[in-house]
């Protein structure tokens, strides 16, 4: 699991997906085919533009491998959409493909994360760290979102961030917003701020590791539970070492482990409210015709499940190396298109209204999270 070069960022994800609006996308779509011979169709613009920006995002964690391959994607998707000459790309023709990026690429890519999540390795860790593991999240998870809720961010905001933080970044949140239909200026602020702080981990922990008495292992697990995105979690630890880098990954991996069954019961939560409200309009009209028009979230999404069955396939142990690091590479293309079009997504000139609360909240929940994995650190060491 420890990578380093041009695979440091991508043996296991980190991670988040758009919701794109289904009726601006299949209009793009409409008006570009209107044109053949004219024009690319614009799910297939956009895609393109995309695949331009992992590749540049690629050629920029060659360069400087300390920068994550995702973490390059995000920061040039949101540069495209405010660069002259390409922005009016990207709000127009290139749109719905870059949205279908954001959604379908990513669902994809998270199903893909779970070949990097065996069940004897997380086990390997003991039941004392996976606890630690547990509340970490937990204290994270409720404790982000209610303060998010009480200094009144917008919509999804608060739940998006809440999870971003708590289980793996970018592709945490892209996993829940699938489930909770998030606005899709939501999904991308949410990224971009968990995206930031996540970076800034990279530069702040590693000074904090000697001042703060950490050995190199206990660092791992500090970065494994702290640090958002799976490739920052790599550019951290593997300042202490390849052993802390061990750690590290592996503490992560419970964190990922987390993200089925998060989702799962925000599905089911998401199901309830959705009965409820038919009930509460009673059984006549719209409602008693069988549910057309009404979509009921699945029990369990697909590619939650496709998630959970490539973590089954990957404990058998029957997959050879080669597959798993050709699969890990292909993840992380797919997982970096997803956040080029998220990032695309991103306006920065709209955050400035709700731009103090955002940070504010990211900065909270960035104390606890580092400050409650440490102490989980320092009792389990």
């Amino acid at each position: 699991m420890a990578l380093t070069g041009a695979r440091a960022a991508g043996r296991v994800n980190t991670a988040p997906a758009a919701v794109a609006s289904a009726g601006s996308a299949a209009s793009a779509g409409s008006a570009a085919s209107a044109a053949p011979g004219r024009r690319l169709p614009a799910p297939a613009s956009g895609l393109g533009l995309a695949a331009a920006g992992v590749a540049v995002a690629w050629c920029v964690h060659w360069l400087v491998p300390a920068v994550p391959l995702l973490t390059a994607a995000v920061v040039l998707g949101i540069t495209a959409a405010h660069l002259p000459g390409v922005r009016g790309l990207v709000r127009g023709g290139c749109r719905a493909g870059l949205s279908f990026a954001g959604k379908r690429l990513m669902r994809l890519g998270i199903v893909l994360l779970g070949l990097g999540l065996g069940l004897g390795d997380v086990l390997g860790l003991g039941w004392a760290t996976v606890a630690m593991v547990l509340g970490v999240v937990a204290a994270t998870f409720f404790g982000t979102w209610w303060l998010g809720r009480r200094m009144g961010l917008r919509g999804d905001q608060p739940l998006l961030i809440a999870t971003g933080y708590s289980i793996c970044g970018a592709s945490a949140i892209g996993a829940v917003s699938e489930v909770s239909e998030s606005d899709e200026r939501d999904v991308a602020t949410s990224v971009a701020l968990v995206t930031l702080c996540g970076t800034l981990a990279i530069a702040v922990l590693p000074l904090l590791q000697h001042p703060l008495g950490l050995s190199d292992a206990e660092f791992g697990r500090w970065a494994g539970a702290s640090v958002h995105d799976v490739g920052q979690v790599v550019a951290t630890a593997q300042t202490a070492g390849h052993g802390a880098l061990n750690e590290a990954v592996l503490v992560k991996l419970v964190r990922v482990a987390l993200l089925a069954p998060l989702v799962a019961a925000l599905a089911l939560s998401a199901r309830a409210r959705r009965t409820a409200a038919e009930g509460g309009r009673g059984t006549g009209g719209a409602g008693a015709a069988g549910g057309a028009g009404t979509r009921r979230p699945p029990l369990v999404p697909l590619f939650v499940l496709g998630f959970l069955a490539m973590a089954a396939v990957r404990s058998t142990g029957v997959l050879p190396t080669a597959a798993l690091d050709t699969a890990g590479d292909v993840r992380e293309l797919l997982l970096a298109a997803a956040l080029f079009g998220l990032g695309s997504a991103v306006h920065l000139p709209s955050l400035s209204r709700t731009g103090a609360r955002v940070a504010g909240l990211g900065l909270c929940a960035w104390v606890v999270i580092a400050g409650v994995s440490y102490a989980g650190v320092l009792l389990t060491a």
